[in-house]
């Protein structure tokens, strides 16, 4: 389990399989995603789904986004792992619309850097998002990512960021010490 302030992140289960499977169909969540949305039934999903959590492909790792009652509201993870170059692709995706701009998908980033930055050998993380879909990117920018360029793909545009093992460790400081101060003043002001 990884914690952070808002949400936790766990191990994808086949309880969540229902949730994936409606907004992997869904087309608005697929185009964020720059994909189509899927067209199978459910149980034919079902059963690729049992399949890929009983066979996980290599070393890529895939968590559920939840919030303290245990509720199911997206998906993250990172993948593309490269340990030569020490360096990962992170996707992130709060399905649940009804948690849409309330920081918990800024939340779920914020806490998967953190677990790649201290419990790998990770020294950059990287990712692309659609260079229309600002929300997303506001969220990258707020945990840490700076913009390194575009990509041009299948008729979409990218934008990419990344952020470094240096960079996550002087904005860990930063954070620290802004947290401390807020509870130094609200002790004073007591």
């Amino acid at each position: 389990m990884i914690n952070g302030t808002k949400v936790r992140l766990r191990e994808k289960k086949l309880s969540d399989a229902r949730d994936d499977y409606t907004w992997q169909t869904d087309s608005e969540m697929a185009r964020l995603d720059a994909t189509t949305a899927l067209r199978i039934s459910f149980e034919e999903y079902l059963v690729e789904y049992s399949y890929l959590l009983n066979h996980p492909a290599g070393v890529n790792r895939h968590f559920s986004v939840e919030i303290a009652d245990g509720k199911h509201i997206g998906n993250c993870g990172y993948y593309n792992i490269d340990a030569e170059k020490g360096e990962a692709e992170m996707g992130i995706m709060i399905g649940d619309r009804s948690y849409w701009d309330r920081g918990y998908g800024t939340d779920a980033v914020r806490a998967l850097l953190d677990h790649i930055f201290r419990e790998t050998a990770m020294d950059r993380v990287h990712l692309k998002t659609l260079d229309w879909n600002f929300r997303a990117q506001r969220s990258f920018v707020k945990s840490g990512f700076k913009s390194c360029g575009y990509l041009s793909r299948d008729g979409n545009i990218f934008v990419l960021m990344e952020i470094t093992r240096a960079q996550w460790q002087a904005q860990r400081i930063d954070r620290d010490g802004e947290a401390a101060k807020l509870r130094a003043d609200r002790v004073a002001g007591q």
